[in-house]
């Protein structure tokens, strides 16, 4: 049985980190450590649904022993009912376990970056912008995720023009990366006397933090303008040359950073955010190859595409890639995107195991 085989191979592979993290030779070296308990977290659901897998498979045998061998009828009455329920539960293990077998995304535990920017629709977009800022704002609260600030544009009555900030936690790229794309919003503007609905947009953008070892930037290739903060913060934002502008050359990536009041803290968050840009660029890249190729039901991002309506009037909210709709927008807006996200997931998951069916 190749699946059997399959899990057998993980479970030996289990146990051997499992020896190695009891292991004193390794006790002393951290790294070490580290990455084994990674390994071990990351296989540790697929050993436990292979351990109840296979204790199914063997009462199923056991059963078949006693319906093959026992003279006892009402015994084997019993048998047959009991394998019945258990062919079923050996099929359920087997579609569990063929998703938990589906290679997860590398990217999935990585820190983000994430940017929201006003799209049409004037005030109302910058409102709608700020909205959507809370609302993400307000989720990583609820999963104890830290938010660092990193640049934001204030539009007229409090709205937001860009926002760009890091979130930093567990699986919070797995979380979000589906957020990526045009946000649509239909509610009437504060500043709408006949009581019209508008139709007005944001777009969200979420990269996992590039590491230095995965995106080399040559330092030839920028050029660093210094310049004085604006807006609110004190005489020392507004007198002293703290704001950052850095320019990528070859892609003509423009980052700028002026929340701190250090130069020096300024310039390292520009650069993890360029560092995250261009990182995403590359991976849209490979993206882009594999989209070519099979289209998926939670499509990657593309900002080119509207993924989801928030309707006030209504309070409903409409994901578009998976023709999923909620009557709960008032609790959505609020930060409350949990079943909008674990749908979206157990989508993605229905198409990669398609997918990997058909090949």
């Amino acid at each position: 049985m190749e699946l059997l085989e399959k899990l057998r191979a993980i479970k030996e592979k289990f146990d051997r980190i499992n020896e190695q993290l009891s292991d004193p030779a390794n006790m002393n070296n951290q790294e070490k450590l580290i990455s084994l308990s990674k390994e071990r977290s990351d296989l540790t659901e697929i050993v436990e649904a292979y351990n109840k897998y296979e204790m199914t498979i063997r009462n199923i045998e056991g059963n078949q022993e006693i319906i093959n061998k026992e003279k006892d009828r009402e015994l084997i009455d019993l048998a047959e009912t009991e394998l019945t329920e258990l062919k079923k539960q050996k099929e359920t293990f087997e579609e569990e376990i063929k998703i938990l077998l589906i290679p997860k995304d590398p990217n999935d535990n990585k820190d983000v970056i994430v940017e929201i920017r006003a799209g049409t629709g004037g005030d109302e977009a910058g409102l709608f912008a700020a909205d959507l800022y809370r609302m993400y704002s307000r989720f990583a609260e609820v999963k104890g995720w830290r938010k660092e600030v990193i640049d934001f544009n204030e539009s007229g009555l409090g709205g937001v023009k860009e926002v760009v900030f890091s979130l930093n936690g567990n699986g919070v790229y797995g979380d979000l990366k589906f957020e990526n794309g045009v946000h649509r919003v239909q509610r009437v503007p504060l500043t709408e006397t006949q009581g019209r609905v508008h139709t007005s947009a944001a777009s969200v953008v979420v990269m996992p933090e590039a590491e230095d070892i995965q995106v080399d930037i040559d330092p030839n290739d920028l050029r660093i303008d210094v310049f004085r903060s604006g807006g609110a913060g004190g005489q020392n934002v507004n007198k002293v040359e703290t704001a950052i502008r850095i320019t990528h050359i070859p892609t003509g990536m423009v980052v700028s950073c002026q929340d701190e009041r250090s130069q020096l803290k300024n310039r390292q968050k520009a650069m993890k955010v360029l560092r995250a840009r261009l990182y995403d660029m590359k991976q849209k890249e490979v993206t882009d190859e594999i989209a070519a190729t099979r289209k998926s039901i939670v499509r990657s991002g593309d900002r080119s595409d509207k993924i989801r309506t928030y309707n006030f009037p209504q309070n409903r909210v409409t994901d578009h890639r998976i023709s999923l709709t909620l009557y709960n927008l008032s609790n959505i807006i609020e930060g409350d995107i949990n079943e909008l996200i674990e749908a979206l997931k157990l989508a993605d998951r229905a198409e990669k195991l398609k997918a990997s069916v058909e090949i």
